[in-house]
């Protein structure tokens, strides 16, 4: 059965628009990851500069 809310009704609901603890922890997350890419771009770029590269 559904039930229809008059406009008095909708217009009390609230909540959406507050920042959460998963939603900074996913931010975090993503500065700390694109940090890593930077800083094993740099070393990679810094040894391949100084040809300092392990031979595999």
């Amino acid at each position: 059965m559904t039930r229809y809310l008059k406009r008095e009704e909708l217009e009390n609901i609230e909540g959406g628009n507050s920042l959460t603890g998963t939603l900074i922890n996913a931010f975090t997350d993503a500065v700390k990851t694109l940090f890593n890419i930077g800083r094993s771009l740099g070393s990679s770029i810094r040894r391949i500069k100084e040809k300092h590269i392990c031979k595999v």
